[in-house]
């Protein structure tokens, strides 16, 4: 059974950091999937936060986060992390971890359960 399980949201002062991680099970081979973060705020659309391609190396990241948060990946944890500095208030949100993967012309496509964070002073 496939499962992505999001970790280490909290709550922050503004201009703290935080690490999230998200590890994967029940992937055959997680390096060839594509990972992202989104995050919802409420009443708001899910929103990419940042990306990173299968095995690694090339990332994209929301004009929003660039220069503040880093995305990377460990295959032999099978595990990615967005690693969030100097958070703002707007930063807050549930993230979602998603794994992404074309196999034969078919797409797959799996989300975590989301874990929270909240900036406030």
């Amino acid at each position: 059974q496939v499962q992505l399980v999001e970790s280490g949201g909290g709550l922050v002062q503004p201009g703290g950091s935080l690490r999230l991680s998200c590890t994967a099970s029940g992937f055959t081979t997680f390096s060839r999937w594509a990972m992202s973060w989104y995050r919802q705020a409420p009443g708001k659309e899910r929103e990419l936060v940042a990306a990173i391609g299968a095995p690694g190396g090339t990332t994209h990241y929301a004009d929003s986060v660039k220069g503040r948060f880093t995305i990377s990946r460990d295959n032999e944890k099978s595990t990615v992390y967005l690693q969030m500095n100097n958070l703002k208030p707007e930063d807050t949100a549930a993230y979602f971890c998603n794994a992404f993967a074309v196999v034969i012309s078919k797409e797959y496509d799996y989300w975590g359960q989301g874990t929270q964070v909240s900036v406030s002073s």
